[in-house]
């Protein structure tokens, strides 16, 4: 069986499960890879066959989306003719995370599409949703279309939804409190953090920036280009993690049994709902970081809350569970022919 499997490159979650499931994906068939979107900092590790510019969003730099600057880029002409240059008929197979220039190939093709991505949890009706009528919420279910989804969340909600895909090197680190606080902000500005997080001088603080690309060093505060060693290593032996509420970071803290506080970005319907999920669970949610949310972060900082978490290592009977009634088909395909 021929699969292509497509990864949404903006943002670093997508690659990080991606690590994960492409060395079972190429024990199930010929597999190839495709990423579009480039607003990552980290190395997949796997041959790509296709790099591709697909349809960005641009963070700013006060916590949200920059839709101006993601329309001014998003060329959809450039995009079409992706889709229409894609060999899209030569799989019997695509598994999609989030990527819309395959999903429509896929779709205009009549190919047969998985989806499997954090997105189709949250748009699955059992989970909880911020507002009622969210322009980005239609963003979220047309941006890479297929009738057959499948999701990862915190919590499984539906029988569509799995727990999270933690990477190996999470689920062997050895832990450790070491005091500092974690922190991964991507769409603020690291002079804002800087600024805001120096009021608070009794904690060291580890932030991951890709605003920098050597170590940092400001009194209590330590400023790391984004890079996996030094952020497993930090994370494992925090006190607790502040970050954005996207999904694979708040997952991974919740496993190593971590303080967690998020602050969704503005502008995200996914993020907003992922704050939702999380305080329902018992974590610490902030609207925004500003200097006025300084005491807030400081009661955080001596609470002793942990949110108990089970993420068993089921990766591999999930990809082979979707993947079987397809892994049939193209063998009684076969036979027939």
């Amino acid at each position: 069986m021929r699969i292509l499997y497509a990864i949404q490159g903006t943002g670093n979650g997508h690659l990080t499960r991606a690590k994960e499931i492409i060395p079972i994906l190429k024990q199930k068939g010929e597999l190839d890879i495709l990423i579009s979107g480039n607003e990552n900092n980290l190395e997949l590790g796997f041959k790509v066959k296709y790099n591709l510019k697909g349809l960005n969003f641009t963070f700013g730099k006060k916590g949200g989306i920059d839709f101006w600057q993601s329309f001014k880029k998003m060329k959809l002409r450039r995009f079409y003719n992706e889709i229409k240059r894609l060999p899209i008929k030569d799989y019997d197979l695509i598994i999609n995370d989030f990527e819309p220039v395959s999903a429509w190939a896929a779709k205009l093709n009549n190919v047969n599409i998985i989806s499997l991505s954090h997105q189709n949890a949250v748009l699955d009706s059992a989970s909880p949703k911020y507002g009622k009528y969210k322009f980005e919420k239609y963003i979220l279910k047309y941006y890479a279309p297929s009738k057959v989804r499948f999701g990862f969340h915190f919590k499984p909600y539906s029988s569509a939804t799995f727990t999270p895909i933690i990477r190996k090197k999470i689920r062997t680190i050895k832990t450790s409190n070491k005091g500092h606080i974690t922190v991964y902000l991507p769409s603020y500005k690291v002079e804002k953090i800087v600024k805001i997080l120096s009021k608070i001088p009794i904690v060291k603080w580890h932030i991951f920036s890709k605003e920098t690309n050597s170590l940092i060093f400001k009194k209590n505060i330590i400023i790391y280009p984004i890079n996996e060693f030094d952020f497993i290593k930090s994370i494992s032996s925090s006190s607790g993690v502040l970050c954005g509420a996207g999904f694979e970071t708040p997952s991974e803290a919740l496993y190593l049994k971590k303080r967690l506080m998020v602050i969704p970005m503005k502008n995200q319907y996914e993020q907003q709902c992922n704050a939702l999920a999380l305080k329902e669970m018992g974590v610490s949610v902030m609207k925004k970081l500003s200097r006025n949310r300084v005491p807030k972060i400081a009661k955080w900082i001596h609470s002793n809350t942990i949110t108990e978490v089970a993420y068993p290592d089921t990766t591999e009977e999930i990809i082979e569970a979707i993947l079987l009634p397809y892994y049939n088909q193209t063998v009684l395909s076969t036979i027939v022919s």
